[in-house]
């Protein structure tokens, strides 16, 4: 009995100062709830857009007799993307090339003729008019060749405005004809993104206030890149505010491909806490009160160091941590 005693009163006084210190780190290590304002992030869709648009298009009529760049192909300003000729133009050029040669033989007939003529006038054997008759018919086939050889140049002109030409460097988004099909002169051939991709966001009318030039914008679930907004159109359309963002390596996106974007929607009240505070369990998080009481939490995004707690908590709770338990 007396050895009972004795154990007791050894084992009492360590408990007490084990209680002791247990309340005194769970003092010390808990955190009062209060909320915090945040930056509220609201998940919406943007789509891919082309910042500038330029088309390349036909200046004569006729066949597409080739076509070298498809949806995708990169360019660059004066490349030729297609060929557009007119069976025509070809069969004129060689009616004027033959009228061209035989206006040139007589053009040396009459080179010739009046430089015998000239010989037969020094020596006294012709008259002079017969000189001014060989003159005037060498002068004759001069111009008349001359006019031959410009219209071949025009012809040829021509013919080359068939070449279509990238009017400016970027991507081909769209190629709106065929090799051998036929077209207008203006017809569109193909059109080409020269400044690389945007991103068009179309928020609701209520985000109008909150948005503005050089606000972030993250893309991506994971928020893998960043973004800024570059333009906020004044006018509303549909109900809708439409606004531009830069973003760098868009252009392993398709035109046209909708992505995920998180964008700042103004200020909000919320709870903050460190990580360290929530534990998991059965799939769910839970927080554990001053009193040694476990809640069920619900989080949110991660800020900083801290995880935002939507629901579960009020102001004024007391948490400690899962260790200090």
């Amino acid at each position: 009995m007396m050895a009972l005693k004795q154990l007791r009163n050894r084992i009492l006084p360590a408990l007490a100062v084990l209680v002791a210190w247990a309340g005194s780190a769970a003092a010390e290590s808990a955190l009062k709830v209060s909320t915090v304002h945040v930056e509220d992030m609201k998940a919406v869709f943007a789509t891919v857009e082309t910042s500038d648009v330029v088309s390349a298009r036909a200046r004569i009529g006729g066949t597409v007799t080739r076509l070298s760049v498809d949806e995708g192909t990169a360019v660059q300003a004066g490349q030729i993307i297609a060929v557009v000729g007119d069976p025509k133009i070809g069969f004129h050029m060689d009616a004027l090339q033959a009228r061209a040669n035989s206006m040139k033989s007589q053009n040396t007939l009459a080179a010739t003729a009046l430089s015998r003529a000239r010989n037969l006038r020094e020596s006294g054997t012709i008259a002079q008019n017969r000189l001014d008759q060989a003159q005037s018919a060498f002068e004759v086939t001069e111009r008349e060749l001359e006019a031959l050889r410009a219209e071949l140049a025009g012809i040829s002109r021509q013919r080359d405005e068939g070449i279509v030409q990238a009017t400016s460097s970027g991507r081909v988004t769209k190629v709106h004809v065929t090799q051998g099909a036929v077209i207008l002169a203006g017809e569109t051939v193909a059109t080409i993104a020269a400044k690389g991709f945007i991103l068009r966001l179309n928020l609701p009318e209520r985000h109008a206030r909150f948005i503005h030039v050089g606000d972030a914008v993250y893309v991506g679930d994971k928020d893998t890149r960043t973004g800024h907004v570059q333009q906020v159109y004044p006018e509303i359309r549909q109900g809708r505010v439409v606004a531009d963002v830069a973003v760098s390596g868009l252009g392993d996106y398709f035109v046209g491909e909708r992505i995920r974007v998180l964008v700042s929607a103004g200020e909000r009240e919320t709870f903050v806490i460190p990580g360290d505070y929530l534990f998991q369990r059965y799939g769910l998080a839970f927080a554990t009160l001053k009193n040694g009481v476990e809640i069920v939490v619900q989080p949110g995004l991660v800020r900083g160091t801290g995880v935002e707690v939507l629901s579960g908590l009020r102001p004024g709770d007391e948490l400690i941590r899962p260790a200090a338990k």
